[in-house]
């Protein structure tokens, strides 16, 4: 079945400035990943609309949504030492976050198993009332919270295999029975979180500096999978972040392209023992162009089943 491909031209709009590593180019490459491995015949392009308020209240409080549209709308700036934002930057993240709740909808009338929603900014890292890291809202948040509060799921869960901790998703969700989070981070590295879980469905696994593939896949093989399927989700999100690539600037892990192809047909096997198959993945990180396009052709092909 085609794997649902989210798309806009407003994610391109979010203006981090020239020298920021978290730029348009991430998109470029995550789209010529996929067009020289051969894949779009297999996917199906779809252009989500914006999350509608209710959507992003569910998870962000109101006031700290109209500070950060009226920052945005007065020309934007850093929101803090690592977060660029500009003029169009809050309805990129409307956008971003609508992405989610448009696959969502998707896999529930049978458009396709799996979605990927190549957007930005990121979300991961964002909290409730706090746009950090790059990132403005939390996406996997507002589309967990949107499935369960609209499609009648009981049970979700987040795989985040991204180099940095989502200390954003975690805040959000810390002792929800509803939803579980397992994955691994760098530790120590930014945001310097996770260690300590902060509730019972927190399974979140600090891999040490230099930690390659076997490192990976023994915290997934022995702690995170094993988490995933007591919880039973009936939807599965990922927090795709390819920075744990062995080519990436901003980090110390040895991933490698297939480490994310063998991760992704993982988490398959325990959406189709729980969730009929429905994924959605979401882009965090990569900052290494080349490695971020084959890293998603390879994430993409595996949802695929090619």
């Amino acid at each position: 079945m085609s794997v649902v491909l989210e798309l806009h031209p407003a994610f391109a709009a979010h203006d981090t400035g020239p020298a920021h590593p978290e730029r348009p180019a991430r998109l470029d490459a995550v789209l010529a990943g996929i067009t020289g491995a051969h894949l779009n015949e297999a996917v199906t392009e779809v252009v989500p609309a914006p999350a509608p308020l209710d959507a992003l209240v569910r998870v962000h409080p109101a006031d700290h949504l109209e500070v950060l549209e009226r920052f945005c709308a007065q020309g934007g700036g850093y929101l803090d030492a690592d977060t660029c934002v500009g003029s169009h930057s809050f309805d990129a993240a409307r956008i971003a976050a609508g992405a989610g709740l448009d696959a969502v909808a998707r896999l529930d009338r049978g458009e396709g198993s799996a979605a990927f929603c190549v957007v930005r900014p990121p979300g991961h890292h964002a909290m409730r009332d706090r746009a950090m890291g790059f990132c403005l809202f939390n996406n996997v948040a507002v589309g967990i919270a949107h499935a369960l509060a609209v499609h009648g799921l009981e049970r979700a869960a987040v795989v985040d295999f991204d180099v940095h901790h989502g200390n954003g998703t975690e805040d959000i969700f810390a002792s929800d029975p509803r939803v579980a989070m397992v994955g691994t981070f760098q530790y120590p590295l930014y945001p310097y979180s996770g260690v300590e879980p902060l509730g019972p469905n927190m399974h979140n696994v600090p891999l040490a500096p230099g930690s390659g593939s076997d490192a990976f896949r023994q915290a997934m093989t022995e702690r995170c999978l094993p988490a995933l399927d007591r919880h039973r989700p009936e939807i599965i999100f990922i927090s795709a972040g390819f920075d744990a690539h062995r080519e990436d600037p901003l980090a110390n892990l040895k991933l490698t392209d297939g480490d994310y192809a063998w991760i992704t047909a993982q988490v398959m096997a325990v959406a189709e023992r729980h969730a009929r198959g429905r994924i959605v993945s979401t882009l965090e990180g990569g900052y290494a162009l080349a490695a971020l396009g084959r890293s998603a052709a390879a994430h993409v092909r595996t949802l695929i089943g090619s």
